[in-house]
């Protein structure tokens, strides 16, 4: 992967914006500052990677289901050293599915799971991270697709935590 053209790395965040405001006018709403916590936001494999727990200053983010997860409460598990800081920094969701901390497992891919590991997985999503960990954003890969373009098929307001109100 070389170094994007310059404006190149806007696109995404362009996209991002288009794709939420599209969402917002569907919902007949006007955007508005969040009340709690940051605004969702946009990552890029490169941006997730720099939330890996290997700062002591930075947040730890990890990504499950292309839902990323700001899991610093979490320092005991997910910090540097810990048991679980192999999941951070990326999407993990097919680690999460196997529960699985092989290197060939912490991606985004869920090609292959068994019905097993998919239960598993939306049990894990909803029952451990939704339930105690802030929401922050999305991976690029899960708005965008692969020439950078809005994935229309993206509806926020359909996604299982999302509440307009409350995020924007």
């Amino acid at each position: 992967m070389g170094v994007p053209a310059p404006g190149r790395q806007r696109r995404p965040l362009a996209a991002l914006a288009l794709v939420l405001v599209l969402a917002l006018a569907r919902a007949g709403q006007s955007p508005r500052p969040a009340e709690r916590g940051p605004p969702v936001r946009l990552f890029t494999e490169e941006e997730l990677a720099r939330y890996g727990g290997e700062e002591e200053d930075q947040p730890i983010y990890l990504a499950v289901k292309g839902v990323v997860f700001d899991v610093t409460s979490g320092k005991e598990f997910y910090g540097r050293g810990a048991p679980y800081n192999a999941l951070t920094g990326k999407d993990s969701t097919r680690g999460v599915a196997k529960m699985s901390l092989d290197p060939a497992d912490l991606t985004h891919d869920t090609t292959g799971l068994t019905a097993k590991e998919l239960e598993s997985l939306d049990d894990v999503f909803t029952k451990v991270y939704k339930a105690k960990y802030p929401i922050v954003g999305y991976t690029a890969r899960r708005i965008l697709n692969e020439d950078g373009s809005p994935n229309l098929d993206f509806k926020p307001e359909d996604q299982p935590h999302f509440d307009i109100k409350d995020e924007f």
